[in-house]
């Protein structure tokens, strides 16, 4: 049985799913602030938060954990020397998502994902 095994499944097989959430992620720790769908934003907002925690550690095996679930170096660098301080005194709440207009072309939900200052 299926009992509170609920999660995104972005309509995807688990590989393309892994794929799509890896990039976002990266994607947004690259550049703070991204557009996506609703529902992407959602299923990514978690491991956004989950790799900033990491980064708050700091420490060698959460930046082998976090170098292991983003795709470039420089990311995982600026990640715990850029943004990984900035959220020291915080606990949790790292990133937020903010909708917008429906997109133009199949009107799905859109909505940016930013990480807070």
């Amino acid at each position: 049985m299926r009992h509170q095994k609920k999660r995104h499944l972005l309509a995807r097989p688990a590989d393309q799913r892994k794929a799509v959430l890896r990039a976002l992620t990266t994607a947004a720790l690259r550049h703070d602030r991204i557009e996506t769908t609703e529902a992407k934003a959602k299923a990514v907002i978690a491991v956004v938060e989950e790799m900033i925690t990491l980064a708050k550690r700091g420490d060698l095996h959460a930046r082998r954990q976090a170098a292991a679930y983003v795709y470039e170096k420089e990311v995982v660098k600026r990640l715990f020397d850029e943004v990984g301080p900035r959220f020291k005194d915080r606990n949790g709440g790292y990133a937020r998502i903010v909708k917008t207009a429906p997109r133009r072309g199949d009107a799905a939900p859109m909505a940016i994902l930013s990480i807070e200052v």
